[in-house]
C-alpha cells in the first residue's frame, strides 16, 4: 500500500475517530475470560515507516528481565502519565523513551479501537508515519531489539494464524504472526489485526 492509501483509511481525523471508538481485547476470542476490574490507561504507537521497498511496521522486543511481558514483542508504549495531555502524548513520550524516536519525526495519522487486556490495561493504539531516516536507539533496560516487518507480509491472510495457549485461567486463543525468528502474539497481534482490518475495509 502507498502512503496515500494508508492515510485515506484514517480520513475521519483523530477527534472524529476517537468519538467512534469501539472496544477490542483479549476477550474477543475468549468469551470465558473474566473481565478485569482494573482499567489502567495506556497507549502505544504503531510506527509505519515508508521505505523505498514499501511500508514497514516497527516493533520492539522487550528485555527478558522485565516484570511484565518480558521477552515479548510490542509496539513502543506504556501507561499514561498524569502529565501527558492525551494518549497521543503518551505514545510519543514512550516512543522517545524506548527507541529515541523524536515527536517531530512522527506524523500522527489516526487511532485504532481501544484494546482491553485481561490484565486490566485499556490501550489506545495510535498510528503514525515515521521518518525512515531516524536513528533508533533502544533503551537497554526495556528494549532488547528493534525490528521491522513489511506491511505487505502482514496483509497476507496466510501469514496470520490462531493458536491456543495455556494461561493461569485456562486455555486461551490468540492471533499469531510469525516473521522469521519473530513471533508476534497477544495484545500486540490483536491490535495489529485491527490495523489490518481498517486497511482492508477502506482499500480501493
Amino acid at each position: 500500500m502507498t502512503r496515500e492509501e494508508i492515510a485515506a483509511c484514517f480520513s475521519l481525523g483523530i477527534e472524529t475517530a476517537e468519538a467512534q471508538l469501539s472496544l477490542r481485547g483479549d476477550y474477543d476470542f475468549n468469551k470465558n475470560l473474566s473481565a478485569s476490574t482494573l482499567s489502567i490507561p495506556a497507549a502505544v504507537l504503531i510506527p509505519v515507516l515508508l521505505r523505498d521497498t514499501g511500508p514497514t511496521i516497527l516493533f520492539t522486543l522487550r528485555t527478558p528481565h522485565l516484570a511484565a511481558h518480558a521477552g515479548q514483542i510490542s509496539f513502543p508504549g506504556g501507561r499514561v502519565d498524569p502529565m501527558d495531555q492525551d494518549s497521543i502524548a503518551t505514545a510519543l513520550r514512550e516512543a522517545r523513551e524506548e527507541i529515541s524516536l523524536a515527536a517531530d519525526a512522527v506524523e500522527i495519522v489516526g487511532r485504532l479501537d481501544r484494546y482491553i487486556t485481561r490484565t486490566g490495561y485499556a490501550i489506545d493504539p495510535i498510528v503514525g508515519f515515521v521518518d525512515p531516516h531516524f536513528t533508533a536507539e533502544p533503551d537497554p533496560f526495556e528494549v532488547a531489539e528493534i525490528f521491522e516487518v513489511p506491511l505487505d507480509f502482514l496483509l497476507v491472510p496466510a501469514n496470520r494464524r490462531t493458536e491456543l495457549r495455556t494461561v493461569e485461567d485456562g486455555l486461551r486463543q490468540f492471533s499469531v504472526f510469525t516473521y522469521g525468528k519473530y513471533r508476534i502474539w497477544g495484545a500486540t497481534a490483536g491490535m495489529l489485526v485491527n490495523f489490518i482490518e481498517v486497511l482492508r475495509s477502506n482499500k480501493g
